[in-house]
């Protein structure tokens, strides 16, 4: 079995989905989304997991240009296939309350959009990694500006237009690694191969980090993404907070930090200051938001500014920190979208001051909140705290004030959250909310799969960070003889 089943399931899917009624594509779509999940299992069950590239496929596509269908999983990405895979069916679930026009187009470009997030976590050609890149994008779009808010198209152009222009500069340093191979080949370990001086890296470092940051979101590249998340449909929402953003921070890992050690070290420290200055910046924008959504799309800039910290530091226990926070992340900010979305459609506000006492009229809603609340603000013994710690020691690592303000993440964030819970779900009922209906059906299998997630995670993280393990180890030391060289 190789990683192309796992590729082109998803796009035969999406093909499938588009020939069946509306009230069937939902559950036609939520079926191939867990036989791929299964697929992902299956995989999951035959790796070993050390260093070497499994289940790899290299096909000539145009071979002359020397780009080749070459797609492969290690240990890096095989957490973020085990994310896609399983936050997809998730995602589709949640929609099941939902009615949208033209429901099958709606279903296959989330599957459409899966199949380019498996290209860029699996791809070894840097040609393949872009189209993968873009690939993920165009469904996207479409889904924001056609199932979208009021304001979706405006915002949604904004979307491309950054993202787009990022991916130009991105094109620039691959086509540029890849005229100095010697086989003029887009084959990323013969990317890793050149020896490159330290100006020409340093070009490639802002080549790739240009896309990387603007789809993370880092400050100052973030602007598109409050906007983007609060008028994309609830789906939309998740798929961008859940997954597409770790594009960025798996390209760092896997892109930009290995094809120019030599520019990473002389603007790390920039990297770093940019990410620190996000964290503390959405954190305090996030004290003010009124609307629930935006508040936890904030709220996602500061914990990915401690993710990008963590890993431009450029520690064993930074990386291992960042792949269990991507999959953490991905499973809590899909949760607290969907708590809005429940919010939003009974209510038909997300306006935290008009609501209140939701607790007392639905107590399993109330405790599914609390719990995906108390993951996202890093409680010891949730999912949450596992990479924020190893994250945080890795910047302590680099510098004691980076930390001390990287820790400002746990902190604000710890008082924005739960005083975001306290004015929803606490106090007294009023007009608005004493008829709020509690979970029931797929919300609650949904929630209940989150929170035990949450827990589980928490509790016993040792699986997920040992299928990682060797890789990172192996990619971190590859790197550090290089910094060893220069020295």
């Amino acid at each position: 079995m190789t990683v192309s089943i796992l590729i082109f399931l998803p796009v035969i899917a999406g093909l499938a989905v588009l020939l069946f009624k509306n009230s069937t594509a939902k559950h036609a779509a939520l079926t191939f989304s867990v036989a791929e999940l299964a697929v992902a299992a299956l995989l999951l069950s035959r790796f070993v997991p050390d260093a070497s590239v499994q289940f790899s496929v290299d096909i000539p596509w145009i071979p002359k240009l020397g780009i080749y269908f070459n797609a492969g999983i290690d240990g890096i990405s095989m957490v973020m296939v085990l994310l896609t895979t399983l936050l997809v069916p998730l995602i589709i679930l949640t929609t099941y309350k939902h009615e949208y026009k033209n429901a099958p187009a709606f279903y296959a470009l989330i599957l459409f959009m899966q199949a380019g997030l498996l290209v860029v976590f699996t791809a070894l050609d840097g040609f393949l990694f872009y189209v993968g890149w873009e690939a993920a994008l165009i469904p996207i779009y479409f889904i924001s500006a056609l199932w979208g808010g009021e304001n979706r198209i405006r915002v949604t152009l904004k979307f491309f237009i950054y993202t787009f222009s990022g991916s130009l500069f991105m094109l620039l340093g691959i086509i540029y690694l890849y005229l100095q191979t010697p086989a003029k080949t887009y084959d990323l370990f013969q990317f890793y191969n050149l020896a490159l001086d330290a100006q020409h890296q340093s070009w490639v470092f802002w080549a790739f980090f240009l896309a990387f940051a603007i789809k993370m979101p880092i400050f100052p590249f973030h602007t598109w993404q409050p906007d983007t998340y609060t008028e994309a449909p609830s789906a939309g929402t998740m798929m961008l907070s859940g997954i597409m953003l770790k594009m960025g921070i798996y390209g760092v890992i896997r892109w930009l930090i290995p094809n120019a050690p030599l520019g990473f070290l002389e603007w790390r420290t920039f990297a770093i200051v940019l990410s620190i200055i996000g964290i503390v910046y959405a954190s305090v924008i996030a004290f003010k938001q009124r609307d629930g959504k935006r508040l936890v799309a904030y709220s996602s800039i500061a914990h990915v500014g401690l993710i990008s910290a963590g890993i431009f530091a450029w520690t064993i226990q930074g990386v291992q920190g960042a792949m269990i926070q991507m999959l953490s992340h991905g499973i809590n900010v899909v949760g607290l979208f969907f708590i809005w979305d429940i919010i939003s459609r009974r209510l038909n506000t997300r306006e935290i001051s008009e609501m209140g006492g939701i607790a007392k009229v639905a107590p399993k809603f109330a405790l599914a909140f609390l719990i995906i609340v108390l993951g996202t603000v890093a409680l010891p013994l949730t999912n949450g705290f596992v990479g924020e710690f190893l994250l945080l020691n890795s910047v302590f690592q680099f510098n004691l004030l980076a930390v001390a303000l990287a820790g400002l993440t746990m902190i604000f964030g710890a008082v924005y959250m739960l005083r975001m819970y306290k004015k929803v779900m606490q106090g007294e009922t009023n007009a608005l909310t004493a008829v709020f209906a509690d979970i029931s059906g797929s919300e609650q299998l949904v929630l209940g799969i989150i929170c035990a997630l949450i827990i589980v995670i928490g509790i016993y993280p040792q699986p997920i960070l040992h299928i990682s393990e060797a890789a990172v180890n192996n990619l971190v030391q590859t790197v550090n003889q290089k910094f060893a060289q220069v020295k």
